[in-house]
This record gives C-alpha cells, sequence and structure tokens, in this order.
C-alpha cells in the first residue's frame, strides 16, 4: 500500500476514536499495535495446565518501501515473563492486492514446540510445507486452493481494509496446518470501548465456521475503530478449549493502512 502523507496520519492520530497512548516513532511503514490478553472460556483452566493464561501481544504490519511489494505482517503473543516462558507467534506475507504469499505459526511451552511454514508458488500452484518439532522436521508439496484463500493474519488484514463495505457474509477460505477450511466473514455485534478513560465506539467482524465442507476448528473476532485507521481495539482467536482475547493498551508506530474504496 502507498503511504498516506505525514500530514494526514498525525490528523488521524489525534483522532478520539484512536487509542489514547500513541507514539508515532520508528520507521514509517510500520504500524505496532500492543496488547495485553487473557484466556477465555469454560474450560480455559484446562488450558492454563499446558499454556499461560496471560501476558502481553503485539499486531505489527511492515509495508512495502523502495523495491519491494510485499506487506508482512505478524501477531507474537507472549506469557508474562517473554518469550522465554513460551509463546504463540504468526506471520504472514501478502502482496499489495492481499494475496497471501507466506503463512508461518508457532508455539513454545516447557518442553513443548511446533513451527510450520508454508510458501505458496502461483505459478505451479503448489503450497510448500515445512514443520519442525523438538523429535522432527518434514516438508510436504501440496496443491494450493483453488479458491482465493486467506490465513488468521491476511483474513484481519482483509477485514480491515475492507470494514466500510462488509455488509453481510463474506465467504472464503482459511489456510492452516496444511488444510483448507471454508469460512464466513461477517459484521457482528458493535461495542463501546474505554480507551484512556474516554469511550469509543466499535464495529465487530467475525469469521466462522461455513455450513458443508471440512469443519474449521477455530474462529477469529476483531472489534475496530470507526476511523479510517480501523484500529483493532480488540481481537479474540477461538481455539478449541478457550479463548485468547487481546485488548489494546498502545500504538507504538502509525504507519496508515489505506482502506479499499
Amino acid at each position: 500500500m502507498k503511504r498516506a502523507p505525514l500530514l494526514l496520519i498525525l490528523a488521524l492520530c489525534a483522532l478520539p476514536s484512536a487509542a489514547a497512548e500513541i507514539n508515532c516513532s520508528g520507521a514509517p511503514n510500520v504500524e505496532t499495535f500492543k496488547y495485553t490478553w487473557h484466556m477465555r472460556g469454560g474450560l480455559s483452566w484446562i488450558a492454563g495446565i499446558v499454556f499461560p493464561t496471560s501476558g502481553v501481544g503485539e499486531l505489527k504490519t511492515t509495508f512495502p518501501e523502495g523495491q519491494s511489494r510485499v506487506i508482512n505482517s505478524s501477531l507474537l503473543i507472549t506469557a508474562p515473563s517473554g518469550t522465554k516462558g513460551g509463546f504463540y507467534a504468526y506471520e504472514s506475507q501478502m502482496d499489495e492486492a492481499g494475496k497471501t504469499l507466506m503463512t508461518y505459526h508457532a508455539y513454545a511451552w516447557r518442553d513443548k514446540s511446533r513451527k510450520e511454514r508454508t510458501l505458496f508458488d502461483y505459478m505451479k500452484r503448489l503450497a510448500h510445507l515445512h514443520r519442525e518439532t523438538p523429535e522432527k522436521q518434514s516438508d510436504a508439496v501440496k496443491p494450493m486452493p483453488a479458491e482465493q484463500f486467506h490465513d488468521i493474519l491476511t483474513a484481519i488484514y482483509y477485514i480491515r481494509q475492507n470494514a466500510a463495505n462488509i455488509r453481510g457474509p463474506v465467504t472464503t477460505v482459511i489456510y492452516s496446518d496444511g488444510k483448507e477450511y471454508p469460512v464466513i466473514l461477517r459484521p457482528s455485534t458493535r461495542q463501546v470501548f474505554t480507551i484512556g478513560g474516554k469511550q469509543v465506539a466499535a464495529a465487530g467482524f467475525e469469521i466462522v465456521d461455513a455450513p458443508g465442507g471440512r469443519k474449521w476448528p477455530g474462529g477469529v473476532k476483531v472489534w475496530l475503530s470507526d476511523d479510517a485507521r480501523r484500529i483493532p481495539f480488540r481481537i479474540e482467536i477461538v481455539q478449541t478449549m478457550a479463548s485468547m482475547q487481546l485488548d489494546l493498551q498502545s500504538v507504538e508506530a502509525c504507519a496508515f493502512m489505506q482502506a479499499a474504496k
């Protein structure tokens, strides 16, 4: 995406609907949101046996500069003691049209860890998977999904870009663990959040399993500010036993994501 002029960025950073604590520092092509998170759900105590139930998170997007045409996105979710105490990590690469080029996710907790990276070859329509655990590594090549697809991060980016145009259900595919899952992306309930002592409204969106086809065991909910920046005030990542809820604490870098028209 082309970066907006500096004056526009500074004006949007001053909007009351944006997060109260804003530090527009760092590289001009980087956008960074800081969160705290905690586990939710009736079985979250079971999830807490194998992973911490609270900590901090960072959602970071690096926009193209120079000759690059790739947008990099990452979400790092850590335990209170940092990555040494355990983490979840998601990474994605997409082109400027939003096409997913790479997806990666990993976790580590005590003696358990797992990494998986998939590179997509659009010329040959192949997905190249690489998996790692402490016990072994493996590689595989699979056909790419026949239709447009996203991973979790590129789906969140798509929602932020197109929030003003998403009026009803949108069918798409989530790619995860070498498998494709039909899902529905749709508007959800609006909420009011208290940010820095001020109440701000946010539009809700969710990604849920679509009827028929392979059942997606996950889910995503996100609440976005009503201004042009579409700041994600809250993100919920639904897992098998519990949900992980991330609540925005600050905006650390303020590159501007250009919304779709």
